[in-house]
């Protein structure tokens, strides 16, 4: 037999994987460096986020945009107990370092009491003279909100890597660190959401194995398991109600959450219980389970929501406070036996709804929530003409552009999820764009009313996983070919580096920096953004 009649020999294997990935695996060699690694990146992010937030952080010793509202109510929330109305015109006065200048009665405020109690945390310890602790608890909120989206990461993609990806991206843009460095409400809300969020992730693989657990031990002792059982044992929706009832007392938009993961979970269980093969899978997670989860997900937020506002009704200067105990004020009839001060607080909710609902003039900054995902139109938030030290005038501002490197590939990410839900039905592009649902489509029912860029804090982390999950699919795995992986890491690669440089470019105009005019005028990249 000839070499030409001997069979062909079997191509080699295409290599995979590249000599960083073999390096990087030499360096977690051990359990020591994987430890490291596993919780070091996170809290280096955290720290990288913290420096970013609270440097130079009590500048300008001025109240700027809201915070004419929530400092000096959350000031005066501490003293009694309810927010209390200040003087006209109050504000150099305050930043002066005249912080008692406020009155016994109440203030009418549209927003529940958590946030400002959240908010005032920094004032309360070290006092308002300083804008440094005005700002350092909404500060605190920010970098520990970095810190959780690590872990929400790593919990929905498995991967440590794309877990700090996550974490230095909402570390290094801008709306993230002006959020944080602006005494608003909106950064305490979006830390509660996605603590209550990163709860329900936990809560999903728990319930998953105690299910199965449950439905193996019934099939051992022979008992068909039918619907299957009613999970009690579920500290984590619990926990993730409360964290969505406090996100409530922060600002009424976390109800949208509540309804939506409610929704999530009994889906969830009614997926799982398909899974283990239960012939009444979806009514065993309809009417078994659900009634249970309910009872653990809901009056654990509602109580949590009428706990903040203890201090209004323990005394009796708050806004409305006495309004049931006015003549013909009281309810009747069936309602006459709820208490003087819950028919009070009612009706303050119902005044403070029509408010909002009803908040319709214009203001210089608004901007429509159809242009929010790509950053139509930031929110300037302060601005002031200053000397220069070659005796030319610079300017400071403060303005929430996020990165727009961020910004716009999150939001082409967010189209492509869509898409890959619909085709592909994974769980992780399921939750992060429902958390993304619920912060941003219930504003588009409202075009009507004066709203802002910067309310896009409370969904923008779903938007960065969004992100993050996009850019894992292109960094790809070391199992990949080795064209592919280097091509993935070469594209994440710069991408990362392009974002630190834009954010550099940035940071001025997030933290009040002075800078020439004609620069300030060259990050207005878009004509609305001036």
């Amino acid at each position: 037999m000839t070499a030409s009649d001997a069979a062909p020999s079997a191509a080699p294997a295409e290599p995979t994987g590249t000599r960083l990935d073999r390096w990087w695996a030499r360096t977690l060699s051990t359990p020591r460096r994987r430890a490291l690694w596993t919780w070091g990146a996170p809290i280096a992010v955290t720290l990288i986020a913290a420096v970013l937030r609270f440097w130079n952080l009590g500048h300008p010793q001025s109240l700027v945009f809201d915070e004419t509202y929530y400092v000096k109510d959350a000031w005066s929330l501490w003293h009694r107990g309810y927010e209390a109305a200040w003087p006209s015109e109050y504000d150099d006065d305050f930043a002066s370092g005249d912080t008692m200048g406020f009155y016994t009665s109440g203030s009418y405020v549209v927003h529940p009491p958590l946030g400002k109690w959240l908010l005032g945390l920094g004032m309360a310890l070290f006092g308002a003279g300083d804008a440094f602790w005005w700002r350092a608890a909404t500060a605190l909120a920010g970098t520990l909100a970095v810190l959780v989206i690590t872990l929400v990461a790593r919990r929905l993609f498995a991967s440590t890597l794309l877990a700090v990806i996550a974490g230095l991206l909402f570390a290094v843009d801008g709306n993230a660190i002006v959020m944080s460095r602006v005494a608003l409400l909106d950064t305490w809300l979006m830390l509660l959401l996605l603590i209550g969020f990163w709860f329900v992730l936990l809560d999903r693989d728990r319930s998953a194995r105690l299910l199965a657990d449950r439905v193996a031990h019934r099939r051992a002792e022979g008992v068909d398991p039918h619907y299957g059982p009613a999970l009690w044992a579920r500290p984590w929706v619990v926990a993730a109600g409360a964290a969505f009832g406090a996100a409530c007392a922060v600002k009424w938009s976390g109800i949208w959450f509540i309804a939506a993961f409610g929704i999530y979970l009994v889906a969830v269980d009614a997926v799982a219980r398909r899974r283990e093969g239960l012939p009444l899978w979806l009514s065993g997670a309809l009417l078994k389970q659900a009634p249970v989860t309910f009872l653990l997900f809901v009056p654990v937020a509602v109580v949590v929501y009428v706990s903040s506002w203890t201090g209004w009704l323990l005394t009796d200067g708050g806004y409305y406070r006495d309004w049931a105990t006015q003549l013909g004020n009281a309810a009747t009839g069936g309602f006459a036996w709820v208490p003087l001060a819950l028919q009070s607080l009612w009706h303050y909710h119902e005044a403070a709804y029509s408010f909002h609902i009803g908040v319709h003039g214009s203001h210089p900054w608004q901007s429509n929530p159809l242009t929010w995902l790509v950053m139509g139109r930031p929110t300037n938030m302060y601005f002031r003409e200053v000397g220069c030290g070659d005796g030319g005038t610079c300017v400071e501002s403060i303005m929430g552009i996020g990165n727009p490197l961020i910004w716009w590939a999150a939001a082409a990410a967010v189209v492509y999820l869509v898409y890959r839900l619909a085709r592909y039905r994974e769980w992780q592009v399921g939750a992060v764009l429902l958390g993304l649902a619920a912060g941003y489509l219930p504003w588009l029912a409202y075009p009507e009313r004066t709203v802002f860029t910067f309310y896009t804090i409370a969904f923008q982390p779903y938007t960065t996983l969004a992100l993050v999950f996009v850019l894992g699919l292109i960094l790809g795995s070391r199992d990949d070919p080795t064209w592919r992986r280097t091509r993935g890491i070469a594209v994440v690669g710069v991408f990362l580096v392009g974002v630190l440089a834009v954010s550099a470019f940035f940071f001025p105009l997030w933290t009040a920096i002075p800078i020439d005019p004609t620069l300030r005028q060259l990050h207005f990249w878009l004509p609305s953004w001036g």
